[in-house]
């Protein structure tokens, strides 16, 4: 099966969530390129993000991340994978409903925490209980995830791949983003 994506499709949602993995995936289903804003942003600064934030703090990434999102939405049509907190600043969330579909994958604490808990390199993370850390900031960031233009729930006897057909599903509901072609 071909497809024609009309937007960008911009996966938000909590680190561990799957944006990079399952953008990866459906990036490949729908034969559009894959990018990644952390990893831009990373390239751009040659710095890993828990670098960035210990140097300049978390002020400074997120406006470093602003930048990168909007030329990375100016591009041609992909799947982008943002940030854990690219979603929760306005100016983002505008940017993406002007050039794009926010597209929320859903994931429970549970499994954000089973995905996330041996991994360095989460700066937010860094705290004396990272569990009650990680469910603190989902129960703030929940809400405002809420308002992307879609919404995918993730469970954990389900694949990346399982997933991506998920979210390709959604998204040919929307005639508007998505299209079979012959």
């Amino acid at each position: 099966m071909r497809y024609r994506l009309k937007k960008t499709v911009a996966l938000v949602g909590m680190m561990g969530a799957g944006k990079t993995a399952i953008g990866k995936a459906l990036a490949n289903l729908l034969s559009v390129p894959f990018l990644d804003s952390d990893a831009e942003i990373e390239s751009a600064s040659n710095m890993a993000i828990s670098e960035i934030f210990a140097r300049d703090g978390e002020l400074f990434f997120r406006a470093k991340e602003t930048q990168v999102l909007a030329r990375l939405l100016d591009n041609t049509t992909c799947v982008l994978s943002t940030g854990g907190g690219a979603f929760l600043t306005p100016q983002n969330r505008d940017l993406m409903s002007a050039k794009a579909v926010s597209l929320f994958l859903e994931v429970e604490p549970d499994l954000l925490w089973a995905r996330v808990r041996l991994k360095s390199g989460r700066p937010l993370l860094q705290t004396p209980n990272p569990y009650e850390t990680l469910k603190d900031m989902l129960a703030q960031r929940g809400p405002v995830y809420a308002l992307a233009d879609l919404t995918v729930p993730a469970a954990p006897s389900v694949s990346i791949d399982q997933m991506a057909e998920r979210v390709l599903a959604c998204l040919l509901e929307r005639s508007d983003i998505l299209e079979k072609v012959t």
